[in-house]
C-alpha cells in the first residue's frame, strides 16, 4: 500500500515511512484551538476492515472483575470495577511497594535490622486472627525476610512491623499509602491501615488495585520476582504462596491473595505469555478456590483473543515540526520510547492514531521534551496515549534570527 500525505499546515507534516502499509492524512478543523492541532492516521482500507468475531466475556463467580492489558494499561474486560470495597490483604500490595521503593531509593537496605513490636507481634496474628509471619515479639527481622513475609505470607505482623520502622507508626504510614495512591492516580482508594484489616473507612476499587498492579510490575521490576515464589520459610515456618495460581501456571508471576469475611475471597493476578502482559482483579468470590479459577478464566479469555502489536519504536519519527528562533527550523518528534499494545486480534489493521502538537514550537528544544500527545485506538476505543517528545534537540539562534522569526511569527498569527 503507498502512503499519501496531505498537509493542513506549514508547521508540520508527517513522516510518510511511519508505517509502510498505513494511509496517512492530516485533516483540518475550524474550531481548532490556535494553540494545538491535531493529525490523524488511519489504516489504508480500514473502513473496510471486517471486525473479527469475538464471544461474549466469560461469565465469572464474583460480583467484581477487571482484565487489564499491563503494557498500556488498557481495560479489556470489567464489572463494577469503580465500586469500593474492602480489599482486605490485597492492601499488602501498596505495603510492599512503599517499602520496595525506599530500598530502590536507598533509604532502607534489604539487610536493614527491624524491630518486631509488641503491638506487630500482637495484633499481626500472635492474639487476633489473621495471616503470620509468626514473628517473635521484640525481635529482629531483615528488611528483605519481611518483605517476604507480606508478599509471599501474607504476614501481617510483618506488614506492620515494616510500616512502623518506615513512619514510626501504622497510621503515619497509612498517610504514605494515601499519598502515594493519589500519586499512581488511585482516585477512588483509601487506606487505614498497612494489612488490610477491616477499617470503616479502608476502600479501594478494582480499577485501582489493577493500576497498583501495573506499578508493581513496572516500576520496581527487579523485585517484582519475589512475587512469583512459592514458599517462604522463616525459622522452621514454612508456608506456601496463596496465590494458587502460582503452582498451576507457569505463566502467572503474581500477585496478591485477600480474604476477610466482608470482602470475601480476592486475587489480583498477572501473567505473561510472549510479549504480552495481562492483569487480573477478582473480588468478593465465595472460596479459594473460585478465585483462582475465575481469574485463570479471564486470563485465558484474554490471551486467547488478544493479541500484543507494536505501535511505535524508541528511535521512530512520528511527525516533523517547524521551531521558530532555533538554529535549526525543522524538528522530528516522536513517542521516545517503544509502545506495545493489547487489541483483538485480527485489529491492528483497524488502529488509528492521533497526534496532538503544540503549536507554536519556540526554541531552545531538549532531546525528550514533551511538545504534545498520541493517541492509539482501535474502534475508538482508546488502547494508549502518551506524551510527544522531542526526537532532536534545537538551540536558540542569535538575537536577529529571533527578531526576524518573531516577525514571522506575528504574520503567520502564531
Amino acid at each position: 500500500v503507498v502512503a499519501r500525505i496531505a498537509c493542513w499546515s506549514r508547521h508540520t507534516c508527517y513522516n510518510a515511512g511511519l508505517f509502510p502499509q498505513i494511509s496517512l492524512s492530516i485533516m483540518s478543523k475550524s474550531t481548532l484551538s490556535p494553540v494545538i492541532f491535531s493529525m490523524f492516521l488511519m489504516v489504508a482500507g480500514s473502513a473496510l476492515a471486517e471486525a473479527p468475531l469475538i464471544p461474549a466475556p466469560p461469565t465469572i463467580a464474583a460480583p467484581v472483575y477487571l482484565l487489564m492489558d499491563a503494557t498500556s494499561g488498557t481495560v479489556l474486560l470489567e464489572q463494577n470495577a469503580d465500586v469500593q470495597r474492602p480489599p482486605a490483604s490485597l492492601t499488602k500490595m501498596m505495603t510492599s511497594y512503599i517499602a520496595v521503593g525506599d530500598v530502590e531509593k536507598g533509604k532502607l537496605k534489604e539487610t536493614d535490622l527491624v524491630h518486631v513490636s509488641e503491638d506487630a507481634w500482637r495484633r499481626g496474628g500472635a492474639v487476633t486472627e489473621g495471616s503470620t509471619m509468626f514473628l517473635e515479639v521484640n525481635s529482629n527481622a531483615s528488611v528483605i525476610d519481611l518483605l517476604r513475609g507480606v508478599i509471599i505470607q501474607s504476614g501481617n505482623d510483618a506488614s506492620i512491623a515494616l510500616a512502623e520502622h518506615i513512619a514510626g507508626s501504622e497510621p503515619a504510614f497509612a498517610d504514605i499509602m494515601n499519598q502515594q495512591a493519589k500519586q499512581l492516580g488511585m482516585t477512588n482508594t483509601h487506606f487505614e491501615n498497612a494489612t488490610g484489616l477491616p477499617g470503616d473507612n479502608h476502600k479501594t476499587t478494582a480499577r485501582d488495585l489493577a493500576i497498583l498492579a501495573r506499578a508493581v510490575i513496572t516500576d520496581h521490576p527487579s523485585h517484582y520476582p519475589l512475587y512469583a515464589e512459592r514458599w517462604f520459610n522463616y525459622k522452621g515456618h514454612n508456608q506456601p504462596n496463596r496465590n494458587r495460581l502460582l503452582f498451576r501456571d507457569s505463566t502467572v508471576d503474581g500477585l496478591k491473595t485477600g480474604h476477610t469475611q466482608e470482602a470475601g475471597f480476592c486475587l489480583v493476578a498477572s501473567a505473561k505469555r510472549g510479549e504480552m502482559r495481562l492483569i487480573t482483579v477478582v473480588l468478593g468470590s465465595a472460596s479459594e478456590e473460585t478465585r483462582a479459577v475465575e481469574s485463570q478464566n479471564l486470563l485465558a479469555y484474554g490471551f486467547r483473543y488478544y493479541e500484543a502489536a507494536s505501535v511505535f519504536q524508541k528511535t521512530q519519527e512520528l511527525a516533523s515540526a517547524r521551531v521558530w528562533k532555533g538554529k535549526a527550523n525543522k524538528l522530528s518528534l516522536g513517542a521516545g520510547k517503544d509502545v506495545n499494545v493489547s487489541i483483538l486480534r485480527g485489529g491492528k489493521e483497524r488502529l488509528a492514531v492521533q497526534i496532538n502538537t503544540i503549536n507554536p514550537i519556540v526554541a531552545p528544544i531538549a532531546v525528550g521534551q514533551e511538545l504534545g500527545q498520541v493517541v492509539v485506538s482501535l474502534d475508538g476505543k482508546e488502547v494508549y496515549k502518551g506524551p510527544l517528545v522531542a526526537m532532536t534537540a534545537v538551540e536558540q539562534t542569535g538575537i536577529f534570527g529571533r527578531m526576524w522569526d518573531a516577525l514571522m511569527m506575528l504574520f503567520a498569527g502564531v
